[in-house]
């Protein structure tokens, strides 16, 4: 049975947590309001559920808790961030509020980082957007655990998309996804509550479709969006290339099959191109492109015509991109978050290891 805890209750513990590993006041609110974000919206898969992943890359000294963000390289409508080897979950709102600058001064901002981790859920970092009727893009690489179309080796992570749009009187179109058919975090769900995978999230390492979510620790692989070339693997395959250039080749971060493991047992890859994760992050002014009023005026029209669009017999209201997350944020802001019994357990065990209460 799931635990119900309230924000403010895990956003304190996260946020010692944080603390005591060294991070600065302002760097460990930011990094627990980053993660929470997750646990809000529904992705439970990469809210506080991580958190004793983080503990354990910074216990290898695969993470510095007291990064010096900077600037390497700029133009006035881009810009290279070095994260220092810090926290994804603080780098990247770092790097969103550099490009919000640069398109208030230029019309667009496009931002890329080197040098970083794992950096939670790329609405959190799209959506930064929003408030300043701006367009957000967040994207990143991840470990190599996705096989490339016809492959047996995995040389791709899950390489997630955000794309958030403001609308007027409606709630914001925000499209987040992985660039697989299911995230890496999905199967650890699958794992935690003892459940098979769904035909066509994974394979094994023959290349076989596989139901057993415990796969990948077997050498097998996630596969693309699509699953199999029939079903248009080849597309996820490119979505997720693009990500990996976008994030990485384009920032000086390691690439393919050398990006750093998310797990702290791995060993790095021998003969790394580049510094650490890579991200990628856009934003752009709408008055850039045409009044903000006259865009959000049919933003709203687009949204009301899609909420609209007949559904199939039998199948729910479609949804716009974003509605899902929304609904469950609202409900749990009000109720409570639901954890997973072996998620509290490893969080109790994290506790235990800095003596906090939890």
């Amino acid at each position: 049975m799931d635990h119900l805890f309230s924000y403010n209750q895990l956003f304190d513990f996260v946020y010692a947590v944080f603390a005591r590993i060294g991070c600065s006041e302002t760097d460990a609110t930011t990094a627990a309001h980053t993660l929470l974000s997750a646990d809000l919206r529904g992705i439970d898969s990469h809210g506080i559920a991580r958190l004793s992943g983080y503990v354990r890359l910074w216990e290898v000294g695969r993470i510095n808790p007291q990064p010096d963000l900077k600037l390497v390289h700029e133009t006035p409508s881009t810009a290279v961030v070095d994260g220092d080897g810090g926290l994804g979950l603080v780098a990247a709102p770092f790097a969103m509020q550099t490009a919000i600058e640069k398109a208030a001064q230029a019309g667009t901002g496009w931002v890329s980082v080197q040098h970083s981790n794992h950096f939670g859920i790329a609405a959190a970092h799209a959506m930064m957007a929003l408030p300043h009727d701006m367009i957000g893009i967040a994207m990143t690489n991840a470990s190599p655990l996705v096989a490339p179309t016809y492959s047996l080796e995995r040389l791709l992570g899950t390489n997630p998309i955000c794309v958030a749009v403001p609308a007027g009187e409606e709630p914001p179109f925000v499209a987040d996804m992985a660039t697989t058919t299911a995230a890496n975090g999905k199967l650890e769900i699958l794992q935690r509550t003892n459940k098979q995978a769904p035909a066509g999230w994974i394979q094994d390492k023959k290349g076989n479709s596989s139901l057993n979510p415990y796969e990948l620790k077997d050498g097998g692989a996630l596969l693309p969006l699509g699953s199999d070339r029939e079903h248009g693997s080849h597309k996820g395959y490119a979505l997720g290339a693009i990500v990996d250039i976008f994030s990485a080749v384009l920032s000086g971060a390691n690439y393919g099959p050398w990006v750093p493991p998310f797990v702290s047992f791995l060993p790095l890859a021998p003969d790394m191109p580049g510094k650490g994760i890579g991200h990628f992050f856009g934003a752009m002014r709408i008055d850039a492109f045409r009044p903000a009023a006259d865009f959000k005026q049919h933003m709203d029209q687009w949204i009301r015509r899609f909420r609209q669009a007949r559904p199939v017999e039998g199948q729910p209201r479609v949804l716009i991109p974003g509605d899902p997350e929304r609904e469950t944020e609202t409900e749990r802001k009000k109720s409570g978050i639901p954890l997973l019994p072996p998620v509290v357990e490893d969080l109790k065990q994290v506790a235990e290891k800095f003596s906090l209460p939890f």
